[in-house]
């Protein structure tokens, strides 16, 4: 039986209280049911993400493989639909799913993600390669980006009246332009979702491979402005800002081969979401004082610049 890592343990009950502390109780015998079914045993450590548990497994058939189990919400649904669709186009593959107890057995890839490679030029060219070949016609059923738009205007408004911030009015005006322009018809492509540098992982069958998608219907473009959000620190690092975020843009949309002037509005977007975010909920990585003000103005600073046209 398995050992639920103790940091994965407090996270989930601090997040899903009395019902997480019972899913938790409940996991090690979940994933013995499943090793059992599935002809799997255990070889490795028990690794964890933000909502679920990673098994190394080895199985006849596939060879070394892992067992993911998460916790039951909504946002986790329809992952294995993606993995399904994409049946390996740079994704992992899926083996084995179990959707009333959200669980797959998935292609085991290295540990190495994306995020820490040296050259941010390369990060974002293996992101847009990924997302081109992750964005495939959508099968039916899956959740439409197009219908979270309406919520979408509604909360920038709201945060951009009710929060302290000192973005001038028309970066907000631009981001709900955006939601209403790109945000309320999209194209049926199956997206990832947050395709962020920690979700592409070295691997053995192809260089780079996605994992833990959301499996949206929607703009590609969309998964550009993920990128360029989750890349706030490095560009903070930078020499010249403007440019290494723009630059950014431009390798990401050609690797995507998407238009530019889209990715960038949607990065535009998701900067002013994130900054509005921040002032009212406070980052993961910076819970208060003078780390969270220097993260909220950088996110203000990068919505700001990707206002223009680069």
């Amino acid at each position: 039986m398995i050992v639920v890592p103790e940091a994965f343990v407090r996270y989930t009950v601090e997040r899903e209280g009395a019902a997480g502390a019972a899913w938790i109780a409940e996991l090690p015998g979940i994933v013995d049911e499943l090793l059992e079914r599935w002809g799997c045993v255990p070889d490795g450590a028990v690794m964890h993400g933000g909502v679920g548990v990673v098994v190394p497994v080895r199985r006849r058939a596939e060879g070394p493989a892992v067992l993911k189990v998460s916790y039951p919400h909504p946002g986790n649904v329809h992952e294995p639909d993606g993995f399904a669709a994409w049946g390996g186009r740079g994704a992992v593959l899926l083996y084995e799913r179990d959707d009333e107890r959200f669980a797959m057995l998935l292609e085991r890839v290295r540990s190495t993600t994306l995020a820490e490679l040296e050259g941010g030029e390369e990060v974002a060219r293996v992101a847009g390669r990924i997302s081109r070949r992750l964005a495939v016609p959508a099968p039916p059923g899956l959740p439409r980006l197009a219908d979270q738009a309406e919520g979408w205007e509604e909360q920038l408004r709201k945060d951009a009246a009710q929060v302290a911030h000192s973005m001038p009015q028309r970066l907000v005006d631009a981001a709900v332009a955006t939601v209403r322009e790109l945000g309320r018809s999209q194209p049926h492509s199956l997206v990832h979702g947050d395709l962020h540098p920690g979700n592409i992982l070295r691997a053995d069958r192809e260089p780079w491979l996605a994992v833990d998608p959301k499996g949206y219907v929607g703009d590609p473009g969309y998964d550009g402005g993920t990128l360029l959000k989750t890349r706030a620190l490095a560009f903070l690092a930078a020499d010249d800002v403007r440019k290494a975020i723009h630059h950014t843009v431009d390798v990401f949309a050609e690797a995507a081969e998407l238009d530019r002037a889209r990715v960038r509005r949607w990065a535009q977007f998701r900067a002013v979401e994130g900054a509005l975010w921040g002032h009212r909920h406070r980052f993961r990585i910076a819970r208060g004082g003078a780390e969270l003000a220097r993260l909220t103005a950088f996110a203000e600073h990068m919505a700001e610049l990707l206002m223009e046209p680069g």
